[in-house]
């Protein structure tokens, strides 16, 4: 049996294998949600309910505020926090075992990937994986196409341009663009 519990573990950064035991509660948490965004992801939903999928998905209620265009793609779904005036845009990718916090008024632009989850670098221990979180802080703006990788922090009024690749954390009040990712301007 693993201690602590495996997913306080994978949540904190240790490395978890698939071949460890407890694993099966992670397999299990992703099929869950592999079937929720099925759903979302299927046909027309009305506003409503795709905040009670949502919801279902993350395991914690969001704000009314809450504004999603499907589809969307996660891997564990468990780990995704959102703030109230959130709005995500279409075909984006949380992987969250990490865990993902979005602050009050993100804007997610279209196709954005946040990925909380590598490999080691050992060949042999390839298929055990460690995770970082990624925190987004209030009234951020994420362009289309971005992707932000494991243990980033975003400052508050940030704005992350078009196709860029987060590798470092950005300061608060600055535009970040490229890849990877680096300051342009501060925003006065």
């Amino acid at each position: 049996m693993p201690s602590p519990d495996i997913l306080e573990r994978d949540r904190s950064g240790v490395p978890v294998s698939v071949y460890e035991p407890g694993y099966d509660t992670i397999s299990r948490l992703i099929r869950e949600a592999q079937r929720i965004t099925a759903e979302l992801n299927t046909g027309y939903h009305e506003e409503e309910e795709v905040r009670s999928l949502f919801s279902q998905l993350t395991g914690a209620g969001v704000d009314e505020t809450f504004g999603l265009l499907p589809p969307f793609h996660t891997d564990f779904g468990k780990n995704i926090r959102v703030g109230r005036r959130v709005f995500i845009n279409f075909d984006c990718v949380f992987m969250d075992r990490g865990g993902i916090t979005l602050g009050d008024d993100v804007l997610i632009g279209p196709r954005v990937n946040l990925i909380t989850i590598n490999h080691l670098i050992d060949p042999n221990n390839r298929r055990t994986t460690v995770c970082k979180p990624i925190t987004i802080e209030d009234n951020v703006w994420i362009g289309a196409g971005v992707t932000v990788l494991p243990g980033i922090t975003i400052g508050k009024n940030a704005i992350i341009g078009a196709a860029s690749v987060v590798t470092k954390d950005v300061p608060p009040n600055t535009i970040a663009v490229g890849t990877p990712a680096k300051v342009v301007r501060t925003i006065e």
